[in-house]
């Protein structure tokens, strides 16, 4: 199947005045068309920066993308100027970003808000982006009636939906949705995940999914890269990264011992000891020795290859470096 999104050994670093922080470290990454790639890790592992430098906002004089290629289409997103990648972003790329509470502007109502959106990339008479107003709400599940109301008068839930529709509204062939449910109660995450895989199967585009919810990725996801300090260490189909029988990384293996387990009883459960490393002093080696229980020598000193583990699965771990590809 053909990629539409293909990222290349892309290197980003924050640049402060009191330090470097290396954000991303040689991230390797493909989107087919039509899949939804789930992206997985803990907060501060890289997955909003991966999603920033797609559609170039990282923080100009801050965020600085180093090395490496972002391809769309087969097209070098990093190559574009400025008035090239504001045709790409919101229209052929759109992001939903992760708090409706802080992306919707509280001073206009629904409706002229999407309207921006698609006034921005599309040439409509003003009959027409009303009905294109009217017709993206009642996709996601809101009366056209309700365009002419404010953030305020709707709930958590709504907003987001609101949201949805915005990055939605001139049909994108990508969807970035950085943790689109973190705000929302479980019944209502259930609706708008329902919702968007409902919306990506009508509208027939791909999707990378960001989010630290296992159960979401199983729910919606076809691939799963799972991310830390930077790094992709675990790739596969949703299938062989769930499947128990399968050997997986140390970290991978203590994200799912961080969910409970409805078809095990156990007292406790088994999280991930020690926290995140920093990005601005990582560790020499795997940057994940200091935390891992399986840690050898090599280990703190070299930095691990990919490791093939059959299909489509690959772990990048010195336990299994006699399968290096």
């Amino acid at each position: 199947m053909e990629n539409i999104l293909e990222i290349k050994d892309l290197h980003v670093q924050y640049q402060t005045s009191e330090d470097t922080n290396y954000a991303l470290n040689g991230i390797d990454l493909n989107i087919q068309k039509g899949e939804t790639l789930g992206l997985v890790g803990e907060t501060g592992a890289g997955k909003t920066t991966i999603a920033l430098s797609i559609l170039r906002l990282l923080q100009s004089g801050v965020g600085q993308i180093k090395s490496g290629d972002i391809l769309f289409e087969g097209k070098s997103l990093l190559e574009l100027n400025d008035t090239e990648i504001r045709k790409v972003r919101g229209d052929k790329i759109s992001m939903i970003f992760q708090d409706p509470m802080s992306s919707l502007n509280p001073v206009l109502t629904v409706g002229d808000q999407i309207a921006e959106a698609i006034d921005l990339h599309r040439s409509l008479s003003k009959q027409e982006l009303s009905d294109m107003v009217d017709s993206t709400l009642e996709l996601v599940g809101i009366p056209k009636s309700r365009k002419n109301d404010y953030p305020h008068q709707f709930s958590g839930g709504m907003k987001q939906r609101v949201i949805i529709a915005i990055a939605l509204s001139t049909n994108p062939e990508l969807l970035i949705a950085d943790e689109p449910t973190t705000a929302l109660d479980v019944t209502i995450q259930a609706q708008v995940l329902h919702l968007m895989e409902e919306l990506k199967q009508k509208l027939n585009m791909s999707m990378l999914m960001i989010t630290h919810d296992l159960g979401i990725v199983a729910q919606i996801c076809d691939h799963v890269a799972i991310i830390y300090a930077g790094k992709i260490i675990e790739y596969g189909t949703v299938y062989e990264i769930f499947d128990k029988s399968r050997e997986h990384h140390p970290y991978t293996k203590g994200l799912f011992g961080s969910i409970p387990d409805l078809t095990v009883e156990t007292r406790r459960l088994t999280p991930v000891k020690g926290l995140m490393a920093d990005p601005a002093d990582l560790p020499e080696g795997c940057y994940f020795h200091p935390r891992c229980d399986e840690c050898m020598e090599i280990c703190k000193n070299k930095v691990p290859d990919s490791c093939g583990m059959g299909g489509e699965h690959y772990v990048r771990c010195h336990l299994f470096k006699e399968r290096q590809v």
